[in-house]
């Protein structure tokens, strides 16, 4: 009986013994997968920052790209600008001689009459046509009307009259004043008479 007594004691002894150990073994196991769980943290925590990072990276990289359009937008619309205004630069100069060419184009008009004895001499005649090629070169284009359709962004109509024939009603029958064009641009309206 003192035997088995014995093993009993030895017995409850193993018991508690495994039993420790199994403790033991999970409180160093959990303690391994607490630094596990550390380190998975601070790996999770690691890539979030990194893809953070990237995400204010890649934001940066466009906002650089829009102000790079932006600024490319803004000296292609400067360029545009100051050719356009180079282009009319002249325009109040040329605008202001437009009654000389006036008065030039009557007094030719009068001399080239046949029923006239007024003759417009061959050096005012070379006044005219180096005068009308200097306007020219500088962009400076008449606007033909006479026999056009009217067009009220092109002519001004100053009165309306009985068309001599059928085709000029609603046609431009005669010019009092040329309309003309800087560069494409119209400058002067032309003023007209327009047959009904």
């Amino acid at each position: 009986m003192k035997d088995e007594t014995l093993n009993q004691d030895t017995m409850v002894e193993d018991v508690l013994d495994n039993q420790e150990g199994t403790e033991n073994g999970a409180n160093v196991k959990d303690d391994g997968a607490s630094e596990e769980g550390t380190a998975a943290t601070k790996e999770e925590l690691l890539q979030q920052e990194i893809e953070e990072l990237r995400a204010h990276i890649s934001e940066l990289k466009d906002k650089n790209l829009r102000q790079a359009a932006e600024f490319q937008n803004f000296r292609n619309r400067s360029t545009r600008e100051k050719l356009d205004l180079m282009a009319s630069a002249a325009k109040d100069t040329l605008s202001a001689l437009l009654p000389v060419v006036d008065d030039f184009d009557r007094a030719k008009k009068i001399s080239d009459d046949e029923k006239t004895e007024e003759a417009f001499s061959e050096g005012v005649n070379l006044v005219y046509d180096k005068f009308k090629g200097i306007l020219k070169a500088k962009g400076l284009k008449p606007m033909e009307s006479t026999g056009e359709v009217f067009d009220a962004e092109l002519h001004e109509a100053l009165t309306e009259i009985p068309a001599p024939t059928e085709d000029l009603k609603g046609k431009i029958v005669d010019t009092i004043e040329t309309g003309y064009t800087l560069n494409d641009k119209i400058i002067r309206h032309a003023k007209v008479v327009v047959g009904k």
